[in-house]
């Protein structure tokens, strides 16, 4: 099999890709660590629960919309459990499956580190980026998300197995 190498369009195109990725989520964590005692992955899982109906989700579901592993889920939900913003309950129409929801306290605490978040967002992404990049920011991203989608294999993080509880 040949190695398909990446073009120099596509070189440069990737590494700006990993600079700008690693410097946005740097800032993102920094301020949330900052502001809200907690890394930007904390916050995302309390984003996705407060707008899930009734704040609950299957742990798999949100795994997907978060796009890392069921472990790596069940580790921050753990922590977040211990802190009292996330309780999670056995699932009743799939004994081996869980769900989590969020508390009254993690809804409180995602209250007061929403502004700051979206602020940092805007300022370390949108402001810098005209309507038109922003339209194909969300075009060319939701290809490459979608084409995990469709992967059969463990491509996709919340696919992986674990041993972990889904």
């Amino acid at each position: 099999m040949t190695t398909r190498w990446l073009n120099p369009d596509e070189q440069r195109a990737w590494r700006a890709y990993i600079g700008a990725a690693h410097l946005l989520e740097d800032a993102l964590d920094r301020q949330l660590q900052q502001e809200a005692g907690m890394p930007h992955l904390y916050y995302s899982i309390l984003a996705f629960l407060s707008e899930a109906p009734e704040r609950r989700l299957r742990m798999t579901d949100l795994a997907e919309q978060l796009k890392i592993t069921r472990s790596r889920l069940t580790y921050a939900v753990t922590r977040l459990e211990k802190d009292g913003m996330v309780r999670r309950e056995a699932c009743q129409w799939d004994k081996r499956g869980s769900i989590a929801t969020l508390t009254d306290e993690g809804m409180t605490v995602l209250e007061g580190a929403a502004p700051g978040h979206g602020e940092a967002v805007r300022t370390h992404l949108f402001d810098r980026l005209s309507p038109e990049q922003v339209r194909q920011l969300e075009e060319i991203f939701t290809t490459v998300a979608e084409g995990f989608r469709g992967e059969e294999s463990e491509a996709a993080p919340w696919r992986r197995r674990s041993g972990a509880c889904s």
